[in-house]
């Protein structure tokens, strides 16, 4: 097996995981007696756990390579999915989701090291296609949780096959995945940048910033937007998440040809006019087919916004080796992560004052500010890097 594939099928594995347990957000509120608010609250364990793991696990790959890191995180994210199902409150979703979380986050910023090992090898923008995997695995996700919501599977009956899954997955090809080269392994020293004084870096974190809003509401909520404001069954409500998942895949996977025409910042700036058109769609027509179409627009254009950021984020950070990049990765990936982080709290809280419909209207406006940043971003990338 190539470590192409490799990495590719890592990716299709973290989206399955978050996919699986997304999708059944509403039999497992269900369970643990929560309303939108509670749920809110308890959905923000999973977005803690990213934030504060994903700068930890930047800087282990960082000085020691990725490849371990990599290989634990693959191996314990799946074996959490049946903890969540034991969850009998949202005091114990929550903390469960916080382990889950920081392990998909350690996952999250080694696989995307292991793909910029790949890319630079490669030389091609291959970047969306490995988040492709991403978004065929949440798809595969969120398809099974509607499989498994239509045959009244519980939970942890689901949990405890996809987490068989998820283990066997690994053992075949964990001998194959790439890995970036840590700083105590290379023979020359070099210098280590600041990655914090790069307006660069944190124009291109806010991107990813108000994309993992975006993303995130989609995914924690889409299901339940669609069962509560539409009055869709669970079933019904799980392929909201799904057209998001499928659109998004496809877009990635046969993005390169439009990647190389538009250039990096047209793109994220379309694609995020498109996401906020899509989700305003969903929230201001109130009908069941205008919002799996607002959800399937959203994943649509919110397709290149985690790619390539991470693209550009990488190449900031590029030494002359060819290597180098973790933790302008490691950066971006904990400032978009305080959009998982934001996102649950802010959406369940609106919701429980108001509606689902206000507070996802509210993340349109939000998606909407990618195009600005990306304005920025581009011009501060041709500014000469202060000393």
């Amino acid at each position: 097996m190539s470590p192409r594939l490799a990495t590719f099928i890592v990716f299709l594995l973290n989206g399955g995981v978050f996919g699986t347990w997304a999708s059944r957000v509403p039999a497992l509120a269900e369970q643990i007696g929560a309303e939108p608010g509670s749920l809110g609250l308890a959905l923000l364990g999973a977005s803690t756990g990213l934030a504060f793991t994903a700068p930890l696990a930047a800087r282990i790959c960082a000085v020691h390579g990725s490849r371990m890191v990599l290989i634990a995180s693959s191996l314990l994210s799946p074996l959490l999915l049946p903890v969540l199902a034991l969850s009998q409150s949202p005091v114990q979703f929550g903390l469960t989701l916080i382990a889950l979380g920081a392990s998909v986050a350690a996952m999250d910023v080694s696989m995307n090291i292991a793909a910029v090992v790949v890319v630079r090898d490669l030389q091609r923008p291959l970047m969306p296609q490995f988040h492709a995997g991403f978004s065929v695995g949440g798809l595969i996700g969120s398809l099974g949780s509607a499989a498994a919501a239509q045959a009244h599977w519980s939970p942890m009956k689901h949990f405890v096959l996809a987490a068989l899954i998820g283990l066997l997955t690994i053992a075949l090809i964990a001998k194959t995945v790439p890995g970036g080269v840590g700083e105590r392994h290379r023979e020359e020293e070099t210098e280590r940048v600041n990655v914090l004084k790069s307006p660069v870096l944190w124009l291109l974190a806010s991107v990813a910033l108000c994309s993992a809003i975006a993303e995130g509401a989609a995914a924690d909520w889409s299901a339940l937007f669609m069962v509560r404001e539409r009055g869709m069954g669970d079933a019904a409500g799980a392929y909201a998440y799904a057209g998001f998942s499928v659109t998004m895949a496809l877009a990635r996977w046969f993005g390169e040809p439009i990647q190389r025409t538009l250039g990096p910042h047209r793109l994220l700036a379309a694609g995020g006019g498109l996401a906020a058109t899509g989700l305003a769609l969903t929230v201001l027509v109130p009908v069941p087919a205008a919002g799996y179409l607002g959800f399937g627009l959203a994943g649509l254009g919110l397709a290149f916004s985690f790619p390539v950021v991470m693209d550009l984020a990488s190449e900031t950070g590029k030494r002359a080796d060819g290597s180098g990049g973790e933790r302008e990765l490691g950066l971006v990936t904990t400032i978009a992560y305080t959009g998982f982080l934001a996102g649950p709290p802010i959406v369940g809280g609106l919701a429980h004052v108001s509606s689902l419909v206000v507070s996802l209207g509210f993340v349109a406006l939000v998606t909407a500010l990618i195009i600005p940043a990306t304005w920025f971003a581009k011009k501060a990338a041709k500014q000469p890097a202060s000393v």
